[in-house]
């Protein structure tokens, strides 16, 4: 008999959560383990970032006779609801064996959990108040691991999500790059002109002054939601970060940080864009299995000085400077240190389709979508 579950707040029925997904993924080579104490952490709510503060949630799982088939985080993000004026919740972490009834199970509860809040619209999958972790369903682009941060799941979950009436919200582009010298030639062109003709520069974000470059980072993210553009800049099921929150993220990253892969564009001494790559930890995540100790820290001390891959999840420019190259100068620095440091591919992601701008970045650079994502919405 099919049952769920909402699981109680403590260590033990999390982790029959969290250990899940080790049996979806078992014989899947491309899945990459998340560490399964900052999972802990997350869902406790003793992580830095707090994410699961932005309102309530709760764990369910779906089990028959005694085997579990399903689970999801449920929540709603208050906050966003707040600024955008809307009723919706988001589910998160979804993982199912391939049932229909384990999916209908699930999200009829979901619903009605929902239901009981006020709440008529679900979206996710989705990161909680996050977009750039783990944003949407991964319906195409299976052959290849997942880059750090971003979704992966067995190719199965598209159709039963849509079996159970979740229609399509937004799709999102991933952008693969393994031919510097090609990229190269179109961006320098463009970006030289555009920096003179703009008169704006590229500066290596300087972590010696960090505190600093985060105030200059966060009126870039003001500017922009101050002229509602918000949404046109990532921010699509989020709400903008407080200078508290983004110092957090910031500071949070810094021991993962490449310094020649995070640069900002200034105009005289006034912030107007910035870029932000990481090199690619999921290389790294692959080797541990999702486990620190005993042995996961000495994998992660050898690998990491081996990773060859680079993934670029946030540029934002201030509305004056948009269509002005910015983003291309910006991109322009990151494949000269690719370059130089002997990295074999960037990713960019995860762009929304109808981010033109954006996606511009790179397809006039030549570069095309190679994954994508998607985030479904039902309406209750």
């Amino acid at each position: 008999m099919v049952e769920i579950r909402e699981l109680g707040r403590n260590k033990e029925e999390l982790m029959h959560f969290i250990n899940f997904a080790w049996e979806i993924y078992q014989d899947d080579s491309n899945w990459v383990a998340p560490l399964k104490s900052d999972l802990l952490k997350l869902f406790l709510g003793s992580d830095i970032s707090k994410k699961l503060d932005c309102g309530p949630h709760t764990f369910f799982m779906v089990f028959e006779n005694g085997k579990p088939l399903a689970r999801a985080l449920v929540g709603i993000n208050e906050k966003m609801n707040l600024k955008k004026n809307i009723n919706t919740g988001y589910f998160s972490c979804f993982e199912t064996v391939n049932s229909t009834k384990a999916v209908k199970c699930l999200m009829d509860h979901a619903l009605n959990w929902l239901k009981k809040q006020s709440i008529n619209r679900l979206i996710g999958p989705l990161y909680p108040n996050d977009d750039v972790d783990n944003r949407g369903l991964l319906i195409e682009g299976f052959d290849s691991s997942p880059v750090l941060m971003t979704s992966y799941n067995p190719t199965y979950y598209q159709q039963l999500l849509e079996e159970y009436g979740f229609k399509k919200d937004a799709d999102f582009f991933a952008y693969y790059c393994d031919n510097f010298d090609m990229a190269r030639a179109r961006v320098d062109k463009i970006a030289s002109f555009a920096m003179k003709k703009y008169h704006f520069r590229i500066d290596r974000i300087d972590l010696k002054q960090v505190d600093l470059e985060i105030k200059d980072l966060i009126k870039i993210i003001e500017l922009i939601v101050a002229h509602g553009q918000e949404e046109e800049n990532g921010f699509e099921y989020s709400s903008p970060p407080s200078y508290e929150e983004f110092s957090l993220e910031v500071k949070k990253l810094l021991p993962f940080v490449d310094r020649d892969l995070i640069y900002i564009a200034r105009s005289g001494d006034a912030p107007i864009g910035f870029v932000l790559a990481l090199p690619d930890y999921n290389q790294v995540l692959k080797k541990m299995n999702g486990k620190l100790l005993p042995f996961g820290f000495i994998k992660y001390l050898w690998y990491k000085n081996k990773i060859d891959g680079i993934r670029g999840f946030a540029q934002y420019v201030i509305p004056r400077f948009r269509n002005k190259a910015v983003n291309a100068a910006i991109f322009q620095k990151i494949l000269l240190a690719a370059e130089k440091k002997k990295y074999r591919y960037i990713e960019g992601s995860s762009i929304n389709e109808n981010n033109l701008k954006s996606r511009r970045v790179f397809e006039n650079a030549g570069i095309k979508p190679y994954k994508i994502y998607r985030v479904y919405h039902k309406i209750f």
